[in-house]
């Protein structure tokens, strides 16, 4: 391969990339002795060491180290108020969630402290959350609203989201998620709430530009499915793409029904059946396993981690970020905690926080794998093998991490 280098040019070399590229046939697609040719913000080639003449540009040697796509957390609840951790104490000491929910407790307390929270009080305490997501090697991050629960504060949080991509060497893809419980105005009449999303707050925040899909809670204690497809018909016909939190708690269809809308990404699914897995099979929806608020919750059902490898649905992992059932804003402790609960492989992890990740953000074609073409996102580590990254949880081995081709942080002599 002939390429004309250009002095902005930049080879990473001498390095082990985990590629996580489907048309290499080795585990993550791993190379060694290659070098990584980064043009602008994109890679523009790989190749074995030597290649490439160097005299035109920078090269920056990375001594074995090992490269791999930048880290997508594809489900978080990033932007709300307050704090629920008194909330948890008292759980621990015996009280019940629906005591706490009679004193204001609950999702009701976050949605009360996320509405009297101003837009800079909000973006602060999101920053110091997504600062921690960066310094682990997150570079693509999805941010839900769904705590605001009106126009006013939907939009709110969704601007929160939008100031965050503007100002962070990170990309925030939003997500209305303002179908995610019944505001306590709207408590005993869901249906006129659903109104009130399909109607007015979903329109007018998508001509304003700020979320590129919606969500919903597709559960017993949340909407039913024939509130979630009132739901997606309207998104449908604005050109949505839709996602679904469903079968968390139990077997309500809502996988099935997100499956036949070909949504993004079906996410927790404990209960999802056999049907509900083939559905997804057919449609190529994305299964996000969210073992943060398995954890968090004691759950003891586990996703059909089985079922889903036996119909190739690809799985993603996430840490589910959120004030009140999953508070780690650690991808990297909910990959450990994906082998050590749901019994995934290290490299099945990887690919769900890489490849699958992507495409649970509907990115498959630009992001989650080191290959011609895609992003220049991407992460040196001060580690050998791919699975050390989150075998040792409390040490961060990042050494470099890199986005859209420039270096935002770097413990390499450059």
């Amino acid at each position: 391969m002939v390429i004309e280098l250009r002095d902005t040019d930049v080879i990473w070399r001498n390095a082990r990339l985990a590629t996580m590229d489907s048309t290499i046939n080795a585990a993550y697609g791993l190379l060694t002795e290659h070098d990584l040719l980064v043009r602008d913000d994109k890679i523009l080639a790989i190749l074995p060491v030597a290649t490439l003449r160097t005299n035109r540009c920078q090269v920056i040697d990375v001594q074995q180290r090992l490269i791999t796509p930048g880290l997508i957390d594809c489900h978080t609840h990033l932007v709300f108020g307050g704090n629920r951790a008194y909330e948890w104490e008292q759980r621990l000491n015996g009280m019940s969630y629906a005591e706490l929910s009679v004193q204001g407790g609950g999702i009701n307390a976050t949605v009360s402290a996320t509405r009297t929270s101003s837009l800079e009080q909000l973006g602060h305490s999101a920053q110091q959350r997504l600062t921690a997501f960066m310094a682990e090697g997150v570079t693509t991050i999805e941010v839900k609203s769904g705590y605001g629960l009106d126009l006013e504060n939907e939009e709110k949080l969704l601007q929160v989201a939008q100031n965050l991509g503007k100002y962070n060497p990170i990309e925030i893809s939003a997500t209305l998620l303002a179908a995610h419980t019944c505001p306590p105005e709207y408590k005993h009449d869901p249906n006129a709430y659903m109104d009130l999303v399909c109607e007015v707050i979903l329109p007018q925040l998508w001509r304003k530009k700020l979320f590129e899909s919606v969500d919903v809670f597709c559960e017993s204690v949340g909407f039913n499915l024939e509130q979630t497809e009132r739901l997606f018909q309207e998104a449908q016909r604005w050109g949505i793409p839709v996602k679904g939190h469903t079968e968390q708690l139990s077997n309500l269809g809502g996988s099935k029904l997100v499956a036949r809308y070909h949504g993004l990404s079906v996410d927790h699914i404990e209960y999802l059946d056999l049907a509900g897995v083939k559905a997804l099979s057919h449609s190529g929806t994305v299964a996000v396993l969210l073992p943060g608020a398995f954890y968090f919750l004691q759950e003891t059902q586990c996703p059909p981690v089985d079922l889903l490898r036996q119909f190739k649905v690809p799985i993603a992992i996430s840490t589910d970020f959120n004030p009140g059932t999953s508070p780690f804003a650690s991808l990297r402790l909910a990959m450990n905690m994906a082998c050590v609960q749901f019994g995934l492989t290290p490299e099945e992890v990887w690919l769900g926080v890489t490849r699958h990740a992507a495409r649970a953000l509907g990115r498959e074609n630009s992001h989650g794998q080191l290959r011609a073409g895609a992003y220049a996102d991407f992460i040196v580590w001060d580690a050998e093998n791919p699975v050390d990254i989150f075998y040792e949880i409390g040490r961060n081995l990042l050494n470099t991490r890199v986005f859209r081709g420039a270096i935002t942080h770097s413990n390499i002599n450059i």
